[in-house]
């Protein structure tokens, strides 16, 4: 029987410290000592089911130590990095599958989903590394879960562990603000919604199920091709990645970025006199393309990397040079073009309104990765495709909206603007958010894409989102924390702001992201509203 429907009384002492930054000392304080979570044969049962769906994962295997898959594994690139600064680092086993059956309830105890067959593994990068880990689900046969995109019966899913985010709100947030922002213009974003896990028996915690990001009809939707299929006319899903040498040859490439030419940071005053190049002197930081989608043939890796690296040469002309450049029709050479004017030339690449849609985002939430990876772009160049470079598929938020030390007080212009490397050893700059943004054109979409945002209640249901979402599901946070213990014991703790270190309660945490909110949307409006 499920631990789920187990009847247990659970009494919890929450511990009410306040997080004000007015009440903060300088550093966090050490947390008292203990375990960082209840393992489970310390764990007493707990009664899950009352406020939120229930997702459990039984493992099709009895072995011993069948639950490593789940606890042990770490991000291969990410094992290598930490091993080459730590003597005697043991290096974990890479995530791989796990055979497993999958069931989910609803919040009333109707099964929704039984005995599915799924193979499981933990994803991610650095987030491998803490105890509990994002999770992969890849179904043998396509599944609906929870009703999430319009009831898309797909086999990829996606457990978000959310654990370096005190609230586990921040990419429901997010990613809610980029469904209404983006799907408006019939562009992708991942839907998603909170669930309680468990794993044979065990009780796992709280996760945001979520959306594979990958190329399909219901999610990235450009042209897929046939298995094998060699032609360049199809779709090409890309990640500026900071990680592209992680993958092999054929799925990753550089981006000379209009030969490195420096870039106005966007910040309000016109830069301030500053410039930057977009790649860091350093070869092991510089950021380059992905590609998350099936190629089959090194025509179609060099002709996408040929199309992105243009691309991005013609808005450079068009936005520092006056200049209009354009492909010509089989898109191998580029020329200048005088019967284009120079945003005519900009628009024959980009789909201008994504790119303004992910500006807003991108500035809205402060996401700390923007620099380095997270960041979706895509190009179809099938037989419906517009050959354009579109912007879409946000993700990866549990840095972001004050979490991190990246706008802690919700002020300042962020996403086009210098900034600083996670470690703050570098300054870096996001060049696809930043090389158009002293053009008036591209301004006047972002201003009338955020009036739009703003007047349709869009930022204001969300920060209502957070405190009703902390309210009403406050019973399972509780869950969560006696589960794991991390606002207190947390390998991320060092990773996050001042304020965001202070909060001892997942209501705290709540209470700050929602407040954050509020204060960056004021900011932003004072600017951007026409």
């Amino acid at each position: 029987m499920r631990s789920a429907r187990r009847i247990l009384p659970l009494l919890l002492a929450l511990v009410l410290t306040g997080c004000t930054v007015q009440n903060a000392p300088s550093q966090p304080e050490e947390p008292d000592s203990g375990t960082a979570s209840e393992t489970a044969a310390e764990a007493e049962p707990y009664l899950t089911g009352d406020v939120l769906p229930v997702l459990s994962i039984e493992t099709k295997s009895q072995a011993e130590n069948v639950m490593d898959f789940v606890t042990e594994p770490v991000a291969e690139h990410v094992a290598k990095s930490i091993a080459s600064w730590t003597p005697g680092y043991k290096m974990p086993p890479a995530p791989y599958y796990e055979a497993c059956t999958v069931t989910l309830t609803d919040a009333g105890g109707k099964v929704l989903l039984s005995g599915a067959d799924a193979d499981v593994k933990v994803r991610g990068n650095w987030t491998t590394t803490y105890n509990k880990k994002p999770l992969r689900l890849k179904f043998a046969e396509g599944q609906e879960m929870l009703g999430l995109n319009d009831d898309a019966s797909l086999k990829n899913w996606v457990l978000l562990a959310e654990y370096k985010d005190g609230s586990m709100l921040r990419n429901k947030a997010a990613l809610e603000i980029s469904q209404s922002i983006l799907g408006k213009d019939g562009l992708y974003s991942a839907d998603a919604a909170l669930v309680e896990v468990e794993i044979n028996g065990q009780y796992w915690g709280v996760y945001l199920l979520t959306e594979q990001q990958q190329v399909n009809a219901d999610r990235v939707a450009v042209t897929k091709p046939e298995n094998g299929y060699e032609g360049t006319d199809i779709g090409y899903f890309l990640e500026y990645d900071g990680y592209f040498t992680q993958e092999d040859a054929l799925h990753a490439f550089a981006v000379d970025y209009a030969g490195n030419a420096p870039l106005v940071p966007f910040d309000g005053e016109d830069g301030g006199g500053r410039t930057l190049a977009p790649l860091p002197a350093m070869r092991d930081k510089q950021v380059g393309m992905s590609i998350k989608s099936d190629i089959y043939s090194q025509e179609q890796h060099d002709f996408i990397e040929h199309f992105v690296c243009g691309a991005y040469e013609i808005l450079y002309a068009a936005a520092y040079e006056d200049k209009a450049l354009a492909f010509n029709a089989d898109f191998t050479e580029i020329a200048e073009d005088p019967s284009l004017t120079p945003q005519q030339a900009a628009e024959q690449v980009i789909n201008a309104e994504s790119l303004a849609d992910m500006y807003i985002i991108s500035e809205l939430t402060c996401d700390a990765d923007i620099y380095w990876s997270s960041f979706f772009l895509d190009a179809d160049f099938g037989a419906d495709g517009d050959k354009r470079l579109t912007f879409e598929a946000p993700w990866d938020f549990d840095s972001a909206m004050g979490n991190k030390n990246r706008c802690p007080d919700g002020t300042g212009f962020y996403a086009a603007n210098i900034l600083k490397d996670v470690n703050d050893q570098y300054d870096t700059i996001n060049p696809w958010l930043a090389v158009l943004m002293y053009e008036d054109w591209f301004r006047d979409i972002i201003r009338d894409r955020w009036t739009a945002a703003y007047d349709a209640g869009v930022f204001s249901d969300a920060c209502a989102q957070i405190r009703a979402d902390a309210q009403t599901l406050e019973p399972a946070f509780t869950r969560n924390y006696r589960r794991w213990d991390n606002l207190l014991h947390n390998e991320a703790r060092n990773e996050l702001s001042r304020r965001a270190a202070h909060c001892r309660t997942q209501a705290e945490a709540a209470d700050y992201l929602a407040e954050w909110l509020e204060t960056r949307v004021a900011f932003l409006n004072d600017y951007w509203h026409a």
